[in-house]
This record gives C-alpha cells, sequence and structure tokens, in this order.
C-alpha cells in the first residue's frame, strides 16, 4: 500500500497552481493567422476562449522566441523578444491580457540551459578566448590527438561536441550542435538569465516551465561518463552513457533557488522543472525540495512508457510519498518531445476508449495535470512520411522511433475547411487524414465526443477538493488498479481496468459513482473501464 499525502509544504491548499489542469500549446502547430502554415500568437489568441471552456486553470506555451528553428523554437537566439514567424511583443501582451481576463495564467517554457549557435552572447563568445563573454560557454581544447575533450555525447546522436577554429576549441552541446551549452555555474550567465525571467514576470507572466534543467551544470572536470551495463533499446551513443557528468551537478541546486527567489518576489507565481534521465527521480525531489526551490517537477516515467500497467503508476506515487519539505509533482501522457499516448497504449484497441480513460485516470492522480494540445480531441500520432520529416531526432532515428513530427502536426478546428481549419495553405506539418472528423467542430455538435468528455471529466478536479489536493493510496495495480483520494471532506476511490479482458469488480457497499468510462455490465469492469466514487456521508 503506497501512500501519497498533499500536506507537506507550506500553505498546502492556497497555491493557484497545486492540483492545476495546464493546457500545453505547441504554437508552430495550433492556429495559423499569417497565412503562411505555421500557428502563431494571435491564433492562441483565437481560440483561448476553446481553452477556457474545458476548464483548464492555465495554459503552457512552448516557446516562440527569435530562432533559426533548428530545434524548432527550443534553440532560442533572443530570449527577451518574439520570432516575427509568432508575431510581435504587441500580440503577446494581447494574448496575456485576454487569457488574464478569462480567468487563465500564462506559463512560459524558458530554455536556459543552452542557446542557439545564433544568439548574440555564442557570436562574441567563439571570437576568441579573452572577451567578454569568453566563458559563457562551455569551453575545452581538444585532446593531443584532436579528439574531443571526453566521451560526452548528443542526445541527438553523435559526440557532444563541435570544434571552432576560431577559438581553436571544442564548445559543448548537448542537443543539436547549433544548441551550444551555457556555462550555467558562470555568475554573469546566471544574472542575465535571471533578467530574461523577470522580463516576463514585469509583462506579468503567471509562472516558468524550465526545459532541460537538469543539463544546466556538468562536471567542470569533464570527466568521462562510465558505460551502461550491456541491455535495453537503444538508438542513439547517448543511449549506452551513465550520464553522471555532463548534467545533473549539485550546482544546479544554488541557482534554482535565486529562480526560485525571483519568481516569489512577484507573488503567487508558478515554477516547473522538465528533468528526464538516469536520475530524474532523484533530481526532480532535490529541486522541488522545501520552499526555496522550484514548485513542481514532471519527468518522463509517462511519456516514453511503451506500455501503461498499475506498476507504473505505483511508481509515480511511491516516488512522491508526500513527506516534509517534498516538493508537488506534475503528470503528463503525452507532450511535443513524446508520441501521444493514445497510440503508444492503444495495443489494438479502441483509441476513443482509451483517451476518455486515459483522461480520467489523469485527473485522478496526485499533482498538477498538463494536457497536451489535441487529447481533448482523442487525437491518435499523426502520420509523417519520411519526406515531410522535419525533427532532426526524427530524421536520424527514422524508421526506429516513432519520433517527434507526429505529435506536432496541426490542430484540427473544421472538419471541411481547407486543412482542418489550421490555416489557409499548406501547413509545416501535414495533417493527418483520420484528424479532419475529430476537429473541434464536429466534436462540439457531438454531445457523446471526446470533446465533451474532456470538460466533463476536468471539472471533476474543481468540484472534489480531494482530487485537487488530497493524499493518494494505491491499494492494488492488478489485474484492475484501484487508490483512494482523501481530503478534509471527502474520500474518493478511483478504479481501472488497463488490460485487455474484462475484470470482476463489484461496486462497494457505501460508494456511489460520481463518474464512469465505458462501466459495462454490473459485476464486471470491461478493458479501458474507469469508474470514480464517493465514500458516502452517513
Amino acid at each position: 500500500m503506497i501512500i501519497a499525502s498533499a500536506t507537506s509544504g507550506p500553505d498546502a491548499h492556497q497555491e493557484w497552481w497545486r492540483g492545476a489542469v495546464i493546457y500545453q500549446i505547441y504554437p508552430r502547430s495550433f492556429a495559423d493567422t499569417h497565412g503562411d502554415g505555421i500557428g502563431d500568437l494571435k491564433g492562441i489568441t483565437a481560440h483561448l476562449d476553446h481553452m477556457a471552456s474545458l476548464g483548464v486553470d492555465a495554459v503552457w506555451i512552448s516557446p516562440f522566441y527569435p530562432s533559426p528553428m533548428k530545434d524548432f523554437g527550443y534553440d532560442v537566439a533572443d530570449y527577451c523578444d518574439v520570432d516575427p514567424v509568432f508575431g510581435t511583443l504587441d500580440d503577446f501582451d494581447a494574448l496575456l491580457a485576454k487569457a488574464h481576463g478569462l480567468g487563465l495564467k500564462v506559463i512560459l517554457d524558458q530554455v536556459w540551459s543552452h542557446t542557439s549557435d545564433q544568439h548574440p552572447w555564442f557570436q562574441a563568445s567563439r571570437q576568441d578566448r579573452t572577451n567578454a563573454f569568453a566563458d559563457w560557454y562551455v569551453w575545452a581544447d581538444a585532446k593531443a590527438d584532436g579528439s574531443p575533450p571526453n566521451n560526452w555525447q548528443s542526445v541527438f546522436g553523435g559526440p557532444g561536441w563541435t570544434w571552432d577554429a576560431r577559438r581553436g576549441q571544442y564548445y559543448q552541446h548537448n542537443f543539436l550542435a547549433q544548441q551550444p551549452q551555457l556555462n550555467g555555474r558562470h555568475p554573469a550567465v546566471q544574472e542575465a538569465l535571471l533578467a530574461v525571467g523577470k522580463f516576463w514576470l514585469d509583462r506579468g507572466v503567471d509562472g516558468f516551465r524550465l526545459d532541460a534543467v537538469n543539463f544546466m551544470i556538468g562536471d567542470p572536470g569533464l570527466r568521462d561518463n562510465p558505460p551502461l551495463p550491456p541491455g535495453g533499446k537503444r538508438t542513439r551513443p547517448f543511449d549506452f552513457q551513465y550520464k553522471i557528468h555532463n548534467q545533473s551537478h549539485p550546482d544546479i541546486l544554488a541557482f534554482l533557488k535565486r529562480v526560485r527567489a525571483l519568481t516569489d518576489s512577484y507573488g503567487d507565481r508558478f515554477t516547473v522543472a522538465e528533468v528526464a534521465g538516469d536520475l530524474a527521480a532523484r533530481e526532480m525531489k532535490a529541486y522541488t525540495a522545501g520552499d526555496r526551490h522550484l514548485n513542481s517537477a514532471y519527468g518522463f516515467l509517462y511519456l516514453y512508457a511503451e506500455r501503461l500497467t498499475g506498476e507504473r503508476v505505483k511508481a509515480g506515487a511511491e516516488m512522491w510519498p508526500g513527506e516534509p519539505n517534498e516538493g508537488w509533482p506534475s503528470w503528463t501522457f503525452s507532450n511535443h518531445d513524446a508520441p501521444r499516448a493514445v497510440t503508444r497504449w492503444a495495443e489494438g484497441r479502441d483509441e476513443r476508449q482509451l483517451a476518455e480513460m486515459l483522461l480520467l485516470l489523469l485527473v485522478c492522480l496526485r499533482g498538477n495535470v498538463f494536457v497536451y494540445y489535441g487529447e481533448e480531441l482523442g487525437l491518435p500520432q499523426g502520420e509523417v512520411p519520411f519526406e515531410r520529416l522535419v525533427d532532426p531526432e526524427a530524421v536520424a532515428n527514422w524508421p526506429q522511433t516513432l519520433g517527434r513530427d507526429g505529435a506536432r502536426t496541426p490542430m484540427p478546428w473544421k472538419a471541411d475547411a481547407p486543412f482542418a481549419g489550421f490555416s489557409t495553405v499548406e501547413p509545416w506539418l501535414p495533417i493527418d487524414a483520420r484528424h479532419p472528423a475529430l476537429a473541434v467542430d464536429v466534436q462540439e455538435a457531438d454531445p457523446t465526443s471526446m470533446l465533451h468528455a474532456t470538460r466533463r471529466i476536468l471539472a471533476l478536479r474543481r468540484a472534489h477538493p480531494a482530487l485537487k489536493t488530497g493524499d493518494m493510496t494505491v491499494l492494488t495495480t492488478e489485474p484492475l488498479l484501484s487508490f483512494s483520494r482523501e481530503g478534509d471532506d471527502e474520500s474518493l476511490l478511483a478504479v481501472f481496468n488497463l488490460g485487455h479482458e474484462p475484470q470482476t469488480w463489484v461496486q462497494p457497499e457505501g460508494y456511489s459513482i460520481i463518474d464512469a468510462v465505458y462501466r459495462g455490465e454490473a459485476g464486471t469492469l470491461p478493458p479501458l473501464g474507469g469508474v470514480l466514487l464517493r465514500k458516502q456521508v452517513i
């Protein structure tokens, strides 16, 4: 039995973000008003009413800053402006004002581990070894034979070092060669990044999602990473190493305290870390501990999982048991970096049924909920032919992985409009042939649609405080996943059949059903069935 408590931390029931539902927007793929096939800020603003109607508390917008788009916005060339393809700062201010008018908070991505190689900081740093920006990035001399300084590998494949003839040194990059690694421990770099945060906080944003935060600082001695034992799926050289020196340095914690001090100085702001890698569970706990680090963190427990099991849900509860001074978790089943969950986990089952069950399960977990655009429609992973792939990871690993492009295809708004109402011209990624039938206008007209189910399920968070901030106790994992959520004034029980066969299940005495998906006949719970019950007060 695993018990996770929500009582740790100061003012556990006061912060707007604790237990919030946050809708993630990938701006290139949301709505195009410029007529260039790429989504933009005005497109987001035009559909804020849609997000508000879902019942979410906030929107998280992936990067829209000036960028060469080698990694589609996660290679930032200017942290304090808007790329013309997305619009202008005035467009952002209008977006923010409308969102706030609708009661929606706005969270921005901050990519502070690395920049674009076109960022002025790097352009200055690479000129020589004595300029004011010389140490703003991780530079190192070649070995005696001219090879890179160590064995660190890039996430996207190949060595994590690129030679620069002007300096006569290698620069480090954990991702693309066009994404040089910032020297996150340098005082001037930290001051510059905090100034970026202040710029957006001054404009009124409500918080930040910190991208790849555990890559911000590595080992100053540049020691080699040790090899991992044989076994497991490996599609990149990166997968062969235990990444203990190119990331995860303890000095990251001191910088996160500075970030928290900045956001706290603006009042009720929210910070969430993205943490991936071999040490993710430990790092998420460290990065959110007490009241001086970040508010929340999420990792890839579900995002890269090929199967959804009760044991995996149990592992998440064990990761965040609610100990004193523990941070607060966030959970997501899909995002811009992973294939959509309904495709990963369908295993031949009905994707529509799976989508509804997954959303009910996600809402019942203890922690914040991230809903990725299109999940409210039950969108499957988009099919993108090789000749239309643009994601560097997808191209490099094709056809061994589904890649990220299929999770980034355009949002379908109108079934009968050109390009499903996303744009008036051919979009940057193709519209999957299955998606127009799932468009927003079609589902709005169908009271049995996934869109209407989404509104019903998300409303449970506001109607039942135990779901928002209550304790979680995992009762069983197989053949049925069951757990309780306990709040001050209510006791809830959630039961799910994650398998392929019907399972015997009898509604317990003293409980009434408050929501159910594919409940089936009395005495059984069919595959992909889920039930949420409330203990009756006598």
